[in-house]
């Protein structure tokens, strides 16, 4: 069984609190709730996690070069100024999704370019928390190519 990663950055432990109108009631634990369910389900082991500082993000993805076969992550406000973040998975030899609850292209101008997009194999917008279901679900499919060329 393999290991995804899915790591939130910040104010997304604010999810359900935090301008509902634009993310959703649904709170972090029961998008991780959720995703850990689904994960199982697909046969493999999920850890969650959030952070408001960007060096335990970066540690993460550090981590996830020997412990997941995946990231799926929600950079928040990094996706916007983190170069560092970016060189972290680049440094990654994995996969990635990049997700973002809200739609940032139809938001402030400055939301409109990803530093982390570039690395990840896809990018998810705009699909509220269920987002991070589509790019669980993709990238356990990609897990599987892997092993099986055949299967993509």
């Amino acid at each position: 069984m393999t290991t995804i990663f899915c790591i939130n950055g910040p104010n997304l432990n604010l999810l359900g609190k935090r301008q509902p109108e634009v993310y959703g009631f649904e709170t972090l634990k029961d998008v991780e709730t959720r995703l850990t369910k689904l994960s199982g389900e697909l046969g493999h082991d999920l850890r969650c996690m959030q952070s408001n500082r960007e060096y335990e993000i970066i540690d993460w993805i550090h981590e996830a070069r020997e412990a997941a076969e995946a990231i799926v992550i929600n950079p928040g406000a990094f996706t916007h100024t983190s170069v560092a973040v970016l060189d972290a998975l680049n440094a990654y030899d994995g996969v990635v999704f990049e997700v973002h609850i809200s739609n940032i292209h139809k938001r402030e101008s400055f939301r409109h370019h990803s530093f982390v997009s570039g690395r990840a194999e896809g990018v998810i917008a705009g699909f509220g928390t269920r987002g991070y279901d589509f790019a669980l679900t993709r990238a356990v499919e990609l897990i599987a190519a892997k092993t099986s060329p055949d299967r993509q």
